[in-house]
């Protein structure tokens, strides 16, 4: 099991009162497997993924990765099993524009300490895959939508994560763009056994995952 949450709950507080957005959650997912969390916008999709990628702590509940508690971590272990494990990917890009293709992909594992020649390698390698190896020297306002959104998708996976967390990552594309990202992420599952969550409103990329859920008045629910 990469993930398990047993009764997550998360509110707010608005002007108007208290908003519970998260109402006792349970979820799990196991090694290479895809899971998509289907819902309309505001409904708490976000609120999830920012609650399983231990960016945003959980009102109560239980949240273990790779078999780890999280509550039972301090704030460095809790960051260290972060930059270990989990990649995101976001609605929008968010790559870096001063930044070509090659340094935006190379960033992440600069910073985890990798030798500058290998982390090139490995990026190179990966923009092979997804037929971007001759765009490296390129800045991302040179790239289209689904160009951009297919460099965000390797810049999430570039160190190796065992849970990679999608928000939207088709929202900003056409339908065929869209089902391209959704195709490199099946592809890249194949490859490196990784398991993906993807929040999304459309059914178009719910139907190819192994297995969808829907928000309900604050719980998951099977698709």
């Amino acid at each position: 099991m990469i993930i398990k949450a047993e009764q997550i709950t998360k509110s707010y507080q608005t002007g108007s009162g208290k908003l519970e957005v998260l109402k006792g959650v349970d979820l799990s997912i196991s090694e290479g497997e895809i899971v998509s969390v289907m819902g309309p916008s505001g409904c708490g999709k976000s609120t999830l993924l920012n609650i399983l990628g231990i960016l945003d702590r959980l009102d109560s509940g239980d949240l273990w990765i790779e078999n780890k508690k999280v509550s039972d971590l301090s704030d460095r272990d809790i960051s260290q099993l972060r930059n270990k494990y989990i990649g995101f990917v976001f609605q929008f890009h968010h790559l870096l524009p001063e930044f070509s293709v090659i340094e935006n992909l190379m960033i992440p594992q600069l910073i985890k300490g990798v030798n500058e020649d290998k982390a090139k390698d490995r990026c190179m390698k990966l923009l092979e895959v997804v037929d971007l190896y001759n765009r490296y020297d390129h800045n991302p306002a040179e790239l289209s939508g689904g160009e951009r959104q297919r460099v965000a998708v390797l810049r999430a996976l570039v160190n190796h994560p065992r849970l990679v967390l999608a928000d939207e990552p088709t929202g900003n594309l056409d339908i065929e763009s869209g089902l391209k990202i959704i195709d490199l992420i099946k592809q890249m599952r194949d490859r490196d056994n990784n398991s993906f969550l993807i929040a999304t409103h459309n059914p178009d990329v719910a139907v190819h995952c192994d297995r969808h859920l829907k928000f309900k008045d604050g719980i998951l629910v099977s698709g």
